[in-house]
């Protein structure tokens, strides 16, 4: 039985950091999108880099990227997981051996051939908004599914339980103020998220 994958995205102290890893994180996401208040610079990133300890997995996370800036993070950062829609990752050209997180939409079309593991998201990023847990429910039955999108403490439960994904992914929903985490809320959500998996029956348990 896999465990829970769970992603703490969105981090930019090594506060953050070390808090998501306390709780127990699979993973934490770091932001290139100059639009987000969560984006890191490339130096801002490299350093921050060296608080995640070994065995969480770093997610370079991308809105709409430039080849110039996927390069220049792949160059510093040498993320484990590389995180962008999935039209946009079709144009890119990355390295074979690169693990890519393509993010699907809700609203939007699924691809005929689902991607081994994928991210389904609200239709904007890191704005709170939920993503359609329905159809989040069937392609997790087809593929590793990370939800994301409105995920929080209070909800994600729930979500674990109807939704049955692969993993869940947070970036708003453990803030106190925009762009800017807090730990009891990242412990909070970690636990609730955990609890609700050990509560599954056995038989329902995916990979």
């Amino acid at each position: 039985m896999t465990p829970l994958w769970i992603k703490i995205c969105g981090l930019r102290t090594a506060d953050a950091v070390e808090a998501a890893a306390a709780a127990g994180a699979n993973a934490v996401g770091f932001v290139f999108h100059e639009a987000s208040p969560r984006n890191l610079t490339l130096d801002a990133a490299r350093e921050l880099q060296r608080a995640v300890p070994r065995g969480i997995e770093r997610v370079a996370v991308f809105l709409h990227p430039s080849q110039a800036l996927v390069d220049a993070v792949l160059e510093s950062v040498a993320p484990d997981w590389l995180q962008a829609d999935a039209d946009d990752l079709a144009t890119l050209r990355l390295p074979a051996a690169q693990r890519l997180l393509p993010v699907l939409r809700s609203g939007r079309r699924m691809p005929e051939a689902l991607p081994a593991r994928c991210l389904l998201e609200s239709a904007r990023s890191g704005m709170g908004e939920r993503a359609d847990w329905s159809a989040a429910a069937r392609l997790a039955r087809a593929t590793q599914l990370v939800l994301a999108g409105g995920l929080h403490p209070a909800n994600v439960a729930k979500a674990v339980r109807d939704v049955r994904p692969f993993g869940v992914d947070v970036s708003s929903g453990v803030e106190r103020e925009r762009g800017v985490k807090d730990a009891a809320l990242i412990g909070e959500f970690i636990r609730a998220a955990r609890a609700a998996e050990h509560a599954l029956p056995v038989e329902e348990i995916r990979r």
